[in-house]
C-alpha cells in the first residue's frame, strides 16, 4: 500500500517496527523536536506516533515515509504528505535526525514527495508549515522551490505556511 520510491542517495518506504529505537532517539532528542512540537517524545510516544504516521496512509492513501542512506542502510529520519484533521492544507513535511543534518537529505526527499503528491493526487497546492524561527526548515522550503504565503497560528506556535502550486512545481520540473 506504501509506495517505495528512491532519490540519488535514500530509500523513501514503509515505515517498520525496528526503526522504533532510532526514530524514538530521534524524537527524543530537545534540538530535533523544538520546531515541531517542541516536546521530547518517550518511547512509548514515538511508537504512538509511529502508528498514527502508518494510519494516515490507511485514511487518506498517502503519507510519510521512513528515509534510509542507500549506502549504509541507516535510519536518517522522515518525510511525507500530511493533512490531519484541521490541518491548513494538505503538507510535504520533513524532520530529519540530527547526526544526519547537513548532508541536503530533507531537500531531495521533499522533492520527490512533492512530485508524488501532484502526480497521484488532484491538489493546486502543497504547503509546509514551519515555525516562524525554524531558518534551517526554511531554506529546505526555499530548494524545493516553496515561497511563504502567510503566517498562522498552528497548535499555538507562530508557523509561516510555505507552498508551491501545481503551475509552479510544473515549472521547476521543467514539464
Amino acid at each position: 500500500m506504501i509506495p517505495k520510491l528512491e532519490t540519488e542517495r535514500l530509500r523513501m518506504r514503509e515505515f517498520r517496527n525496528e526503526d522504533l529505537d532510532v526514530y524514538a532517539a530521534m524524537m527524543a532528542d530537545e534540538e530535533t523536536v523544538r520546531y515541531i512540537g517542541g516536546k521530547t517524545q518517550t518511547r512509548a510516544e514515538a511508537w504512538r506516533g509511529l502508528a498514527m504516521l502508518m494510519g494516515h496512509w490507511a485514511l487518506r492513501g498517502y503519507g510519510w515515509w521512513a528515509l534510509e542512506e542507500k549506502s549504509t542502510g541507516a535510519f536518517v529520519g522522515r518525510v511525507g504528505l500530511w493533512n490531519p484533521e484541521g490541518w491548513p492544507g494538505l503538507e510535504c513535511g520533513w524532520t530529519i535526525d540530527k547526526r544526519h543534518w547537513g548532508k541536503g537529505y530533507a531537500p531531495e526527499a521533499a522533492r520527490v514527495a512533492i512530485s508524488y503528491g501532484f502526480l497521484t493526487l488532484p491538489l493546486e497546492t502543497i504547503i509546509s508549515v514551519i515555525h516562524v524561527e525554524n531558518l534551517k526548515s526554511q531554506a529546505v522550503a526555499v530548494k524545493v522551490g516553496e515561497k511563504k504565503l502567510r503566517r498562522e497560528t498552528i497548535m499555538g506556535f507562530d508557523c509561516d505556511i510555505w507552498g508551491i502550486s501545481r503551475t509552479e512545481w510544473r515549472q521547476v520540473n521543467d514539464l
